[in-house]
């Protein structure tokens, strides 16, 4: 027996929508064994080309420079299915609509979607025994097309499966929650990541390893570590020497020097680089409040994580992670980088000697 709706559950990167796109593959299989589809069959294949024409999408969307009103998944499907292609079942919010070029506009599903998914599941199936609905971050659904789509979650036709893919339950109206089953779907693990890793990109078995870890349990971290792994050495490299310039600023020739290199990058890696700061302000409260083995950093990074902890206390942790938070929101709006570097070291200097002075 298979429940019509279903609700999966899981963090960015877990597979959640990968488990939906494979569980229709097998369902509608017309070879499969006891575990498995056969991944052989002419179905087979449209499913894992997303191409299938019983599988139909809906996921959030928003204006666009090609699509200037009334946005709905249908307008974009050719580049959803590519995008679908390109992160191999694994999507992101973030990188959806960065695809998509919208800025920070904020995607939703419409009434205009709920029309089209309610005409659709009027119509008969085209070859599948199983029509299959893949309603990607239903947290978007808005409270108008909710009301339509209620009574279809409820009772959809027969050999039809309706799968919401979400991650944050909280942020579901209580009235979708109500009409799905609930699927949670856990982190994956440090050896699955390390072993899928090892077996298909060019990573030697302990880099995969260490990707593994520092990934968090999510498929997209890992990977995005994996193709930005030199940024990332360079980004810890930098902040690591920037701190110590911020700290010891009475050497403003050499903070000069390395603040016009920062400049120098683009606007993406600057915010990147922030970013990276943030997370080892993290870690170190992770090690001030005696939760190091939660801290996902291996060797000479966990190191500088550790070392720089006992600078960041309850006296400067809420400043300086404003401080950082606050340059990357000036970065998005055209700050004059230099400055606002400069800016930013001189006062993230002030903060760390205020550790430094209650120490002494």
């Amino acid at each position: 027996r298979v429940a019509h709706t279903q609700l999966l559950l899981g963090p960015e990167g877990s597979g959640s929508f990968a488990i939906a796109i494979a569980f229709a593959q097998y369902v509608n299989c017309k070879q499969r064994n006891e575990k498995d589809s056969c991944g052989k069959c002419p179905s087979c294949i449209k499913f894992e080309l997303f191409s299938h024409p019983d599988l139909h999408f809906y996921f959030p969307t928003t204006t666009t420079s090609s699509v200037k009103k009334e946005p709905r998944s249908a307008l974009f499907l050719n580049a959803w299915r590519d995008y679908l292609s390109r992160c191999a079942g694994y999507p992101a919010e973030n990188d959806w609509y960065k695809l998509l070029n919208v800025g920070n506009k904020q995607g939703y599903i419409r009434k205009d979607d709920a029309n089209d998914l309610i005409q659709k599941i009027s119509l008969k199936s085209f070859e599948a025994e199983y029509r299959t609905i893949v309603i990607w971050m239903p947290e978007r659904i808005n409270e108008v097309a909710s009301n339509k789509l209620l009574k279809t979650f409820e009772e959809p036709p027969a050999k039809t499966l309706i799968f919401l893919i979400g991650e944050q339950y909280d942020m579901l109206l209580p009235t979708i929650r109500s009409r799905a089953q609930l699927i949670k779907v856990p982190k994956l693990k440090d050896n699955e990541i390390a072993e899928a890793l090892f077996s298909k990109t060019e990573a030697n078995e302990e880099d995969a390893k260490e990707i593994a870890v520092l990934s968090n349990g999510s498929w997209n971290a890992a990977m995005d570590i994996y193709e930005n792994v030199q940024e990332s050495r360079e980004n810890f490299s930098l902040f690591r020497n920037w701190l110590r310039l911020c700290y010891n600023y009475g050497n403003f020739t050499a903070l000069n020097k390395l603040n016009s290199e920062l400049a120098g990058l683009g606007r993406e890696r600057q915010k990147r680089f922030l970013a990276y700061g943030l997370d080892t302000l993290h870690n170190s409260l992770l090690h001030n409040n005696g939760n190091s083995d939660r801290v996902r950093k291996s060797g000479e990074e966990l190191e500088f994580s550790n070392r720089f902890a006992p600078y960041i206390h309850e006296y400067n942790r809420t400043e300086i992670y404003q401080l950082l938070n606050e340059a990357i929101y000036h970065i998005e709006r055209n700050a004059h980088a230099g400055i606002l570097f400069t800016d930013l070291s001189l006062k993230i200097g002030t903060q760390l000697k205020r550790k430094a002075a209650n120490r002494s």
